[in-house]
Parts: structure tokens; sequence; C-alpha cells
């Protein structure tokens, strides 16, 4: 009842999105605005859904706080900084390339960190200490593995560390002493799950997010496209950083 035939429409489903057709509850779609293309909507919706949430609902992000960004080269790292410094953040950028990283600065990051060359969780820790400053208010971590604990030393007094997903492979297991002695928040970020649950909230953030587009604060990063026949190689693409 809320959508009519041949509206523009962008939505979610855990199956059959590489189909041509497709049913799904009405809950999961929103329409698409105007000043917005197909590729755009998918990446607004899916990578900027989860981190609007995570910023503005999960760490309630303050304007001149510091932003800690792991991963800054991928889709959530991109519309962390993106998003981060919209609501007025000062954001560190932390990615494995100058490519990436000249994305990053592309968005908005304020100071950029290359953690290619940190065999470990000593060095990336001397990496971080020196870009926090009195510590990091909100982390934003997809990554995972060596790369959590050090980045969690490096927070702030209260700071709210918002854990994503574990792109680098391992799950980390963190000392809790760690957030004791910072007091600081550790925070699971399931976006998927509260946009189900909660999906009128979840759509007036897409609102947000398309009003941000049409007055042209939000310009998300779209590296490549493929055709839908084509969609093997665009997970290979991924899969292969």
């Amino acid at each position: 009842s809320a959508f009519a035939s041949g509206d523009r429409v962008v939505g979610m489903s855990i199956h059959g999105s590489y189909s041509e057709k497709l049913i799904t509850d009405e809950s999961k779609l929103a329409k698409l605005p105007q000043s917005m293309d197909f590729a755009t909507g998918a990446v607004v919706q899916l990578a900027h859904g989860t981190m609007l949430y995570a910023l503005k609902d999960v760490a309630k992000l303050e304007r001149g706080e510091t932003l800690l960004v792991l991963g800054a080269g991928g889709g959530v790292g991109l519309a962390s900084v993106e998003l981060g410094k919209l609501m007025g953040a000062r954001v560190v950028a932390v990615a494995s390339s100058e490519a990436k990283l000249a994305a990053a600065k592309a968005l908005g990051a304020d100071h950029c960190l290359d953690y290619s060359k940190c065999s470990d969780g000593k060095e990336l820790k001397a990496l971080l200490k020196e870009a926090a400053g009195s510590g990091f208010d909100v982390a934003v971590d997809p990554v995972g593995d060596f790369y959590s604990e050090p980045a969690i030393r490096s927070m702030g007094w209260g700071g709210r560390y918002l854990v994503i997903g574990f792109a680098a492979g391992s799950i980390p297991k963190v000392p809790l002493n760690l957030p004791l002695l910072k007091n600081c928040s550790l925070m699971g970020v399931f976006w998927g799950a509260w946009a189900a649950k909660e999906p009128e909230a979840n759509l007036a953030n897409f609102e947000l997010l398309a009003q941000w587009h049409n007055e042209g604060k939000l310009r998300p990063l779209i590296s490549e496209r493929f055709s839908l026949d084509d969609a093997a190689k665009a997970i290979e693409t991924l899969d292969s950083r």
C-alpha cells in the first residue's frame, strides 16, 4: 500500500537481490529520491545507513569530538569518514594504502594513517597514539584481528568503541581491563537487525541521508560499476580488496 507500480525504490533482502525480480516486504523498501541513481541509493541505504545508525543512534557522536575510523578505504569506512565530517567531528582515517587514504581524504578526513607497514599491535599502537591526542571519543572498527586492541588502548575517557565487523578475518579477544581503565564502552552495531526491529526509525534515517544528498552534502564514492552478469566478478573484486 506504500508504493505504486513504477516507483523507483531501494531495498534490502537477505536472499535474491541479484535476481531480475524479487518479492520482499514493503517495510524493507524506501522510495529513491530523484537526486539519486540506483547505484548511489544502494550505497547510501547499506553503508551510510549502517553508519548513520552507528554514529547518531548508538555512539551519539557530537560536534567537535574526534572520530577514529579503521578500514577507512572500504564502504563502511568511507561512509564513516563522510558522515563523521557532516556531523562535525575531527576524523582520523586509517587504511592500508595511499590510494585508500586519498579516497578518505577526498571525503574530508582530517588526518590519515597508513597501517600497511605495521606488523603487529605495538607498531599500530604507536601510530595511533601520535594522532589520538588525549584519546579518541568514538572509534569505528569494521576490521577486527590484531588492529582492535591497540585501537581500544587509544580511546579517550568515556569513549565509545563501535564493533562493526571483522574484515581482517579473526575475531579479537579484548582484555576487559581496557574499557575499565578508559571508562569507555564497547558497543555492538547490528544495523540489519535494528532496521528489521525499527523500520520507521530506519526509514527516517534514510530520509535524512536523502536530504543531505539532495543538498549536495553527501557524495558517496562508487569506485566501480558492474553489470548483473558480472556479479561474481564484483564479489571477487571485493574479496581481493
